[in-house]
């Protein structure tokens, strides 16, 4: 899966949260600031080349939709984050996340309630 720029990423957040075929004026709606149409519209044609996004014509008026699902995006990411800084590692992930972020108790038990759940099945 391609890698998005952040303003990419920011498009697709909103074309996510939107969870319905739009049009672009829908889309600059929904946008933080509206920004002008044809720099949403340079945008959506980026994120339709690099295959997440599709659309049907109706003339010449065009309805996009997502075609990669933010589950599928989230995962890619995370499986690049593993990997590029955790030599792919889910034990130095959470010692990280153990040491550097302030963990509560009932987030760890939380996790541990998932990793044995996932030991059982």
């Amino acid at each position: 899966m391609e890698e998005l720029t952040r303003t990419e990423e920011r498009v697709m957040q909103a074309i996510w949260d939107l969870d319905t075929p739009f049009f672009i004026k829908d889309l600059v709606e929904r946008m933080p600031g509206k920004p002008p149409y044809n720099t949403l519209l340079s945008v959506v044609r980026i994120l339709e080349s690099k295959g997440f996004l599709g659309y049907k014509a109706y003339g010449r008026t065009y309805e996009y939709f997502a075609k990669i699902p933010k589950e599928d995006y989230r995962k890619s990411g995370f499986r690049k984050l593993l990997s590029d800084y955790f030599d792919g590692s889910t034990t130095s992930l959470l010692s990280f996340m153990a040491k550097e972020e302030q963990i509560t108790s009932e987030q760890l038990e939380q996790l541990q309630k998932m990793i044995e759940g996932k030991n059982q099945a």
